[in-house]
Order: structure tokens, then sequence, then C-alpha cells
């Protein structure tokens, strides 16, 4: 996948002084122009080693499942603060994922997309205004991210179908018919689920989509300046951690995600880490932001056996 060297990374993740929390794209701006892919993991310094060493301890057990069952009743509360000022649109995803028109066999073609964890409509409304001939699916954990895409002036039930979801054991099929799907995208949206049910989610969409169809994925990468800024009592697992909200987020390896995709029967195309140096505004430094960016596809059954 070509990236852009010149686009600014979008506002969707943010840093601030506390490491549960977010900053604005206007508080983070690059130090070195475009982002590099790469192959492996960022190299820690001696001292990121250390105080990756030094969380020992884990939340409890009852803390944990706490934050698990009230997993929805969080994110609703995020988008209940923040409604839809959090986010900036992603106007970049096209610039950044060339199969959102590309995979069209022509050019007439009604591309079908379902994103997987919509927010509030950041990716899906940008996508309707730049492509006329494009239907999208849209589901969210929270109620009322939802409801704030289906009150956007741009949301129109021809060309946009929004619903809940609770990826991990609802039924995408109740919604969206099965192998229909062309692009899914999945962009900041598995870090948020717990890992033992990541597989789960990856079943559920493989499930709607096409064979030979698309699903591009976007999250945090193992090592991102975000994971190494936690403070002790915030660990839950291996690279999982919870903010100070309640929300949850993990940090990838390619490793494991290309696992969790091929146990989900879907096939590596593209599996990279974005490196990127942001400059915090407020704080005056420059940090290294991690993120995985990979690309899979459903095989056919031919292909498959």
């Amino acid at each position: 996948m070509a990236l852009s060297t010149h686009e600014s990374f979008p506002g969707d993740i943010k840093i601030t002084n506390n490491e549960e929390e977010v900053a604005t794209e206007e508080e983070m701006s690059p130090c070195v122009p475009g982002q590099t892919k790469t192959s492996a993991a960022r190299v820690l310094t001696p001292e990121e080693l250390d105080r990756l060493s030094g969380e020992r301890a884990l939340v409890s057990d009852f803390k944990q499942m706490k934050l698990e069952k009230e997993a929805q009743k969080n994110w609703d509360l995020f988008y209940k603060r923040n409604t839809t000022n959090f986010f900036k649109d992603r106007h970049w995803t096209t610039r950044e994922f060339e199969e959102l028109k590309a995979c069209r066999e022509f050019e007439s073609q009604r591309l079908v997309l379902l994103e997987a964890g919509c927010g509030v409509g950041n990716c899906i409304f940008p996508l309707l205004e730049d492509d006329l001939n494009i239907f999208v699916y849209a589901c969210d954990f929270s109620p009322r991210a939802v409801e704030f895409v289906k009150q956007n002036p741009l949301y129109c039930p021809e060309r946009c179908c929004a619903f809940q979801c609770d990826l991990t054991k609802d039924d995408l099929r109740d919604n969206v018919p099965e192998g229909s799907v062309d692009v899914i995208t999945l962009i900041f949206v598995l870090s948020a689920v717990h890992p033992d049910k990541m597989k789960l989610v990856l079943q559920n969409i493989g499930r709607v989509l096409k064979p030979g169809g698309i699903v591009l994925f976007r999250d945090y990468g193992l090592h991102d300046h975000a994971m190494l800024r936690f403070k002790a009592g915030s660990k839950l697992g291996e690279n999982f951690y919870v903010r100070q909200d309640g929300t949850r987020s993990y940090f990838f390896s390619k490793e494991l995600l290309a696992e969790l995709c091929e146990e989900a029967g879907l096939q590596c195309v593209a599996n990279d880490y974005v490196l990127r140096e942001t400059v915090n505004k407020k704080e005056g430094l420059c940090v290294p932001r991690v993120f995985l960016q990979s690309k899979f596809t459903k095989l056919g059954q031919s292909q498959s056996s």
C-alpha cells in the first residue's frame, strides 16, 4: 500500500500529559516529513525497556471483569462527553488504502463497504461525499455513536445503513447479507476488544465479506509511545492497558495479527508497521508513534482448497 509522505496523519491518535487520554491534532505535528513502513518492530531504548520490564503488576481480576462487563457503557459515556467533536474526519482513508477505489472491476461498479466500529462517522461521511457510487454499512458498539451517525445531515438510508453491534457476539448477518461486502475497514477498533475475543470479531466480519474481498486494518502498533506512557495500575495483560475513562487499548505485533487473521480464515496480503514521529507541542517533545497497517483477503473456495 502506498503511504502518503506529505499528508499529516489523522487526529484519531492523540497524546497529552496523561497517557490514558488523547490530544487534538493541533497539539501534534510531524517532526519529520512523512512516515516509514517497516516489517520490524520499533527498537526500544534501554530506558524504555526498563520501564516496560518493571510493569509486572496487573489490574485485579475483579476489576478486569468489571471493565469487560461495562465496556459498552464506557464507550457510550465517551461519546456522551465528546459527542461528534473528538475525532477529525478521516479524509486520509482513500489515500492510505487505494483498494477503496481500485478494487472495482469496472469504474461504474457499486462498491459495498462495511465500517466495523464506525464511531460517529468520521470515516464514512468523507467516503460518501467523495464516491457517489458506494453503499456503506456502518456499525458500532455504542448506541449513542450510532445515533450520532443517523443524525448527521449527510446520512441517507439509500446509501448508508447504520446499526448497533457488539462484534464479539452479535451476528453481522442480521443486518448485512452474507458474502456481500467488497471492503471492510477495521480502523482503531480491534485494539479496544479483549484479546480473547479478537478472533470472534474477525470471524464475524469474515462471514459478510465476499470471496476475494479485502479487510483494511490500521491500529496501535507494538511499542507505540502511548503504550509506554501508561502509569502503574493500568496494565491488564501483555500489551493491553486501560485508560482513565475505562476504555481499553491493545498494542499489536504484526505476528499476532497475522495469526489471528489466519485462524479466522483470512489471508495476509500486507502487514507492516508504520513509524512516525510527532511533536507534542504542550510538552515540546518529539515522540515515536507506531501503528500497524495491514490488508487481508478472503479466499474463494477454490483458492482455499
